[in-house]
């Protein structure tokens, strides 16, 4: 018979891999955000930072699929609906916009705000196992990095 403790620790391993799902999915979004802003911009510059920056996406869907699997729960294999509907608002800005690597730019900044602040919120989660928190620092990191990448590339296109 199961204590309340194991209860709560099932409950809790269920509700940290459920937020970690959330993650996976928005991964697979930004991974799949990439691929098709690396596809409608012409500088190579870009393309190369767009493709770099789904590959990285890849990566990280990959330990967090891991580590989901680890706490005997079963990982996302797709992208969120909301995520479909921010790309293909992402496509249809750049299809429109007059200067559209500038706009296909500003969009990726703007996930990947999103994406930190996700990140942010469950750092924050108290209790969090080491192996889960070293991972979540790591990708929070890397993201802010291709902040700041993105804010000098906005700036070169200005």
């Amino acid at each position: 018979m199961k204590s309340q403790n194991d209860k709560d620790i099932m409950t809790y391993s269920e509700e940290i891999s459920n937020q970690l799902n959330e993650l996976l999915e928005k991964n697979y979004d930004a991974e799949k955000g990439y691929l098709n802003a690396a596809d409608n911009v012409e500088s190579k510059n870009l393309k190369i930072f767009f493709k770099r920056r789904a590959s990285e996406r890849s990566e990280f869907a990959k330990e967090l699929r891991t580590e989901i699997l680890q706490y005997g729960e079963i990982p996302e294999d797709s992208g969120s609906f909301k995520g479909v509907v921010h790309r293909n608002w992402m496509s249809l800005k750049s299809t429109f916009s007059s200067n559209n690597e500038e706009a296909i730019l500003e969009e990726a900044l703007r996930g990947e705000k999103a994406s930190l602040e996700e990140y942010n919120d469950l750092i924050k989660e108290p209790n969090l196992p080491p192996s889960i928190d070293a991972l979540l620092l790591k990708h929070k990191n890397a993201i802010q990095a291709a902040i700041n990448t993105e804010k000098v590339e906005e700036e070169l296109l200005a």
